[in-house]
């Protein structure tokens, strides 16, 4: 059974592990890409029994005309999915796709290889694209927002159509005409559990229709902010399209003696050591102009992007760091993806400390012991 479907009530995974991590920063301290860091860090996680480690799909760092820039040195999704499902035992293994950039045929194909490899443990996170110096680099169309979603629907819906038809078919869509489609070997999945991220009101539908896992940016730090939110997205599912989603959101740990010593190295690795050409370069892309909102808000939401691309902090102590994560649990939250600015530091911490606390909790039960 994929881990994804057991039996904790908050499930944990990695995320970015495939680069440089999801942090915007130039701190010293920060690791960069490599295979060996990837593959350590996976490691670690599966024997801890955390369900998932995510990548994500980078073609182009955000600094313009810096082809060399950390934040852009990012290895392929699949290929490396590949490789983790290989090295590892229980850990649910993703790969994230941006549905231009890809043919849904050679998704299809590369996402069974890796289900396979991984005895039944693969899952996708599936991205409309939005990044337009990427799709500019591979000659894609930068499409109307809704428009996106249409496409990524019709490229879901040939991939499934592959994972699951035995004969060749046709299919004539909007977007994609396959002639005599077919795709063998089948995954070792009956369905490969989708994720999606969809924060405007018609990627919340498209993620409520076609995901498994709706991944959201958790805006609010009160419990009944959050529990809305999370139930927008289930009600939603239930109530339009029969289905039962589970919400997934990404989180930035930071585990210090004390709350006051996580708050400082928070900010010494977001705001004194900002990476500013990439951050200023994603409000770019993303229409914000700083100078038309409050300076604390614009400032507030420089330093969470900085800080590990919107992700909720878990910062302050072991016992802070646990009340956060039993509230994000509380309000719905069925699962998190942890991020650090090190991780090999920060992940042995947060297992030898906060695991112990969420398992008294009974958020999570004891990792099975693996003989040696």
């Amino acid at each position: 059974m994929n881990p994804l479907l057991g039996d904790n009530t908050l499930k944990l995974g990695l995320f970015c592990t495939n680069g440089s991590g999801a942090a915007l920063t130039l701190v010293p301290e920060a690791h960069t890409t490599s295979w060996d860091f990837s593959l350590r860090t996976a490691q670690a996680a599966d024997r801890a029994g955390f369900e998932a480690v995510v990548p994500f799909a980078r073609w182009k760092g955000y600094a313009p005309n810096r082809p060399g820039h950390k934040a852009g040195t990012v290895l392929d999704p699949f290929t490396w999915a590949a490789g983790i499902a290989a090295a590892t035992e229980r850990i649910g293994v993703f790969a994230t796709s941006h549905a231009p950039t890809m043919h849904p045929i050679v998704a299809a194909k590369q996402s069974a290889t890796v289900d396979l490899i991984s005895g039944g443990r693969f899952a996708l996170n599936v991205v409309g694209g939005w990044n337009r110096p990427e799709l500019e680099m591979f000659g894609a169309p930068m499409r109307e927002h809704d428009e996106r979603y249409d496409h990524l629907a019709e490229w879901l819906e040939v991939i499934e159509k592959l994972w699951n038809e035995t004969e060749e078919f046709d299919f004539h869509g909007r977007f994609f005409d396959v002639l005599g489609g077919v795709s063998m070997p089948k995954p070792h999945q009956r369905h490969i559990p989708i994720m999606n991220a969809g924060g405007s009101p018609r990627g919340m539908r498209f993620a409520a229709e076609h995901a498994d896992l709706c991944f959201v940016i958790v805006q609010s730090e009160d419990e009944a902010k959050v529990r809305q939110q999370v139930q927008g997205y289930k009600a939603m599912a239930r109530d339009e399209f029969g289905r039962d989603v589970k919400v997934w959101t990404h989180t930035v740990v930071v585990q210090r003696d004390t709350d006051g010593e996580a708050e400082a190295y928070l900010r010494r690795f977001s705001v004194e050591y900002e990476d500013t050409e990439s951050v200023d370069a994603w409000m770019r892309l993303q229409g914000i102009e700083a100078q038309t909102m409050p300076p604390e808000v614009a400032a507030a939401m420089r330093q969470r992007f900085a800080a590990g691309a919107g992700a909720f902090p878990l910062v302050g102590t072991v016992e802070t760091i646990a009340d956060r994560m039993e509230m994000l649990s509380a309000a719905g939250i069925d699962g998190t993806l942890l991020t650090w600015v090190d991780y090999d530091a920060g992940l042995a911490d947060f297992i030898r400390d906060v695991l112990p606390l969420l398992e008294k909790r009974g958020l999570r039960a004891p990792a099975p012991v693996v003989a040696a």
